[in-house]
């Protein structure tokens, strides 16, 4: 495995991943969205022994216990989602500095999407989560 590395928009937070990733995904979940202030947001997910951070001290916020993202404090950039009942944390795919390597491979939340926020139709979509579900294209 390739080690790829990444950080926030200013530079103060640095991260490495030095495994595969488990999944990627393009999630449209209203959570996403306001967190981010994006229309969706696309996560590389890895087990969470194969993240570490490099540099800089990212702040914290429990967005929906038992779930905390992290961002920098100084440009606000988000970085990470952790759900504490997994064994996985998900890195922002565009906060990599190849996201080009890491295309997500399918599409989840999306019954919260933005009517006006175009899906892939090349991808599975799914209404919610994709684990243990069905895709619905």
């Amino acid at each position: 495995m390739k080690t790829h590395q990444g950080g926030c928009f200013c530079g103060a937070v640095r991260y490495e991943i030095s495994t595969d990733p488990k999944s990627l995904v393009h999630c449209h979940c209203a959570d996403c969205r306001r967190t981010s202030g994006a229309p969706s947001l696309a996560w590389v997910i890895i087990p969470a022994e194969g993240f570490s951070w490099l540099s800089g001290e990212p702040k914290s916020f429990a967005s929906s216990p038992p779930v905390t993202r992290t961002f920098c404090g100084i440009c606000g950039t988000t970085l990470t989602y952790f759900y504490e009942k997994s064994s996985n944390i998900d890195v922002t795919t565009a906060s990599l500095d190849d996201p080009d390597s890491f295309a997500p491979i399918k599409e989840i939340w999306v019954e919260q999407r933005l009517g006006w926020d175009i899906l892939d139709e090349e991808l599975p979509h799914f209404a919610r989560s994709s684990i243990g579900n069905q895709p619905i294209n």
